[in-house]
């Protein structure tokens, strides 16, 4: 469980994040040191919608397990904290510690109020921890980077070496110019510019919260990538807020992407299928990745909302859960690099195996699965081989009048996630929403894993080639699971679910 209390317990999930009480959006912060890894949000402490924008804190050994801390990071009358990174300043080029007991240094957004002689713009500020995270001190130099701006913002902090030296680079945005900038630093405290990327690919909203790092293909480690991400609200591929990828190098100066297909602002809505999204659901946002995670894993992790109901999703005393974890790497499908993702699996030691059948034809029509099959925290693992069936797929939360359906269309290739009867729909006119996304058959196969929990459904299809990550709000009663197909000629290869413990 990621909290302990039972305030607003129908849709509070088990296996996502949620602040105990009041409102949460994009994870801020995420850093590995000493054992354990330190997940920071934007944070309202006093109320369950966007405001007192704030870093709250929370701890786990395991990525699945989160212990709520005391809010790390609070606004004040000059100040609201927005989104940011954090780093173990390992050899103390800070001097914000010793060398015994290096610092955790927080880089973040100030958002400065009508209070402040620098009200209306928005700089990069520091805060440091010589005590594992547990409290925190303000720069007394803040800001430590200003450019007189009231849209730069979101600081990704990262130790660059490398050909051009070594040094911290910053990767942050001016969101309305739909820019990514960047700086470099010795210490974290002066920094120098270094390069402006974009606009470019998606850039139908402002562009938010990015990340650059490096991955080998293929997990050869003599051949990488780059890898630029960039969040964009609205103008997501399904509507809303979104996250998209670049491919590409840097130098230690600039980014120069492999993958751009359209630039400038003037965005290409024909071309979206063809940009690189992290996830084609309506709710992955704000996605960003650890820093100094154990064995070079790159780890994300998403706001699991969207801007455009964020504020009005029905939970009570809490709103907003973050994504599961996810591992991404990069690899060569069809021809071409790919980022691939794969989630943190909170059923691995934590779930037991409910159900399971394979090698079974799917006749027309829909088979509901027994008692056993039913939940709404569970993994699913399903392999298909859709034939000339037309649509096959999953029922999932349903109930008398409530469904989720997954279905695969073998004649279009297209995977989709209807959520238009999921449940509750009707507290925003933009909720209710059917996602898709052109998925390949490999070897006339379609392979799907699910994570059900109490108000999500995240979908990893061919082995985490593309995901779709969505809300639904259904009834504790629609926890039925079944299978259907549109005409004969379907086969369901295997079929395993897992409920949560």
């Amino acid at each position: 469980m990621t909290t302990t209390t039972a305030l607003g317990c129908q849709y509070r999930p088990q296996h996502h994040y949620t602040a105990d009480r009041n409102w949460l959006n994009d994870p801020n912060g995420l850093v590995y040191a000493n054992g354990t890894y330190h997940l920071f949000y934007q944070h309202n402490p006093s109320g369950t919608v966007w405001g007192n924008m704030s870093w709250g804190h929370a701890t786990s050994a395991d990525l699945l397990h989160w212990d709520e801390q005391p809010v790390a990071i609070a606004c004040d009358e000059q100040e609201a904290i927005f989104s940011g990174s954090a780093v173990l300043d390992a050899d103390n080029t800070s001097g914000f510690g010793t060398a015994e007991n290096p610092p955790l240094v927080a880089i973040y957004t100030s958002a400065y109020s009508p209070a402040s002689p620098l009200s209306g713009r928005q700089a990069q500020s520091l805060a440091y921890s010589t005590d594992d995270g547990a409290t925190w001190t303000k720069h007394a130099g803040n800001p430590v980077a200003d450019r007189g701006s009231a849209d730069f913002r979101d600081p990704k902090v990262f130790w660059y070496d490398g050909g051009a030296g070594s040094y911290w680079v910053m990767v942050a945005v001016e969101a309305t110019d739909r820019e990514v900038v960047l700086y470099k630093s010795a210490d974290l405290k002066a920094w120098e510019y270094l390069s402006t990327f974009g606009p470019a690919n998606a850039t139908g909203g402002v562009w938010e919260c990015p990340d650059l790092f490096e991955l080998p293909v293929d997990g050869a480690a003599g051949n990488t990538k780059w890898v630029l991400v960039v969040n964009l609200s609205p103008g997501g591929i399904a509507g809303g807020s979104g996250g998209q990828y670049f491919l590409g190098t840097f130098d230690g100066v600039a980014f120069v992407s492999d993958t751009t297909v359209t630039e400038g602002l003037q965005q290409d809505d024909s071309r979206m299928a063809e940009y690189g999204w992290l996830d084609w659901g309506r709710d992955y946002y704000a996605a960003v990745s650890f820093s100094n995670a154990p064995d070079g894993r790159r780890l994300m992790i998403g706001w699991m909302n969207n801007w455009q109901y964020g504020a009005d999703t029905p939970t009570s005393g809490w709103r907003s859960a973050l994504s599961l974890v996810r591992e991404v790497t990069l690899a060569t499908r069809g021809g071409r690099v790919v980022l691939v993702q794969g989630a943190v699996d909170p059923f691995e030691n934590g779930g037991a195996a409910t159900y399971s059948e394979a090698g079974r034809s799917l006749p027309a029509g829909t088979r509901w699965l027994p008692a056993e099959a039913s939940g709404d925290v569970l993994r699913i693992d399903a392999e298909f081989e859709p034939g000339a069936a037309g649509k096959v797929g999953l029922l999932l939360r349903a109930g008398d009048t409530e469904r989720t359906v997954l279905a695969y269309d073998s004649g279009t290739g297209v995977l989709s996630l209807d959520r238009t009867a999921s449940g509750n729909t009707v507290f925003h006119e933009s909720f209710a929403s059917v996602e898709r996304v052109a998925v390949p058959l490999e070897a006339g196969r379609l392979r799907l894993r699910i994570f059900l929990d109490r108000c999500s459904v995240e979908v990893f299809a061919q082995d985490g080639l593309t995901a779709i990550t969505d809300q639904v709000f259904a009834a504790e009663s629609s926890a039925r699971v079944g299978l259907f197909a549109d005409r004969d000629g379907a086969r369901l290869v295997s079929l395993d679910i897992v409920a949560g413990a």
